[in-house]
């Protein structure tokens, strides 16, 4: 299955075409990732929304914010003039999220988890988080503890040889 989620940043404002039979709307526009590495280039990648996406995305959206991609990659062949075959990598979007919002946060390092402490909880705040699996079935037997396995003697040797 095809299918990706991108962070990025629209360089290039969504432009809106038409097919030729002028009956859906399609928007293209370029995104860009920041480098892996100090010195590399930042990556770009064409983005194309069809049909009320596309009509949205172009009305919505503009150069300069950050968004979260959901779609499918391709990679297109494109013959050049000056003799030699381009490989140019598209994704065709199938959601757009803005990502202005939680950006910043998903780049910073989660908080750790905290259990809750016991003085902090109510009794009715205790009773609600116990669950009907603690509590035994009334019509399966309860069954003791079995009894712990006594521990090997010293010379006792598991190899069978």
């Amino acid at each position: 299955m095809n299918n990706c989620m991108l962070l990025a940043e629209i360089v290039q404002a969504p432009q809106l075409r038409y097919t030729s039979d002028n009956q859906t709307p399609v928007a293209e526009f370029w995104v860009e990732f920041p480098p892996l590495k100090e010195n590399d280039p930042a990556a770009k990648l064409k983005v194309v929304a069809w049909g009320n996406l596309g009509q949205e995305v172009q009305a919505n959206y503009q150069a300069g914010q950050r968004v979260l991609l959901e779609g499918r990659l391709a990679m297109n062949v494109i013959d050049r003039p000056e003799g030699f075959k381009e490989k140019q990598v598209e994704m065709t979007l199938q959601r757009l999220y803005d990502a202005g919002a939680f950006s910043t946060m998903a780049m910073a390092a989660p908080a750790p988890l905290t259990p809750p402490t016991a003085s902090s909880a109510t009794p009715a705040a205790a009773a609600a988080t116990v669950t009907p699996a603690a509590a035994p079935s009334p019509r399966t037997p309860v069954t003791p503890p079995a009894a712990a396995a006594p521990a090997p003697s010293p010379n006792y040797d598991d190899i069978p040889f």
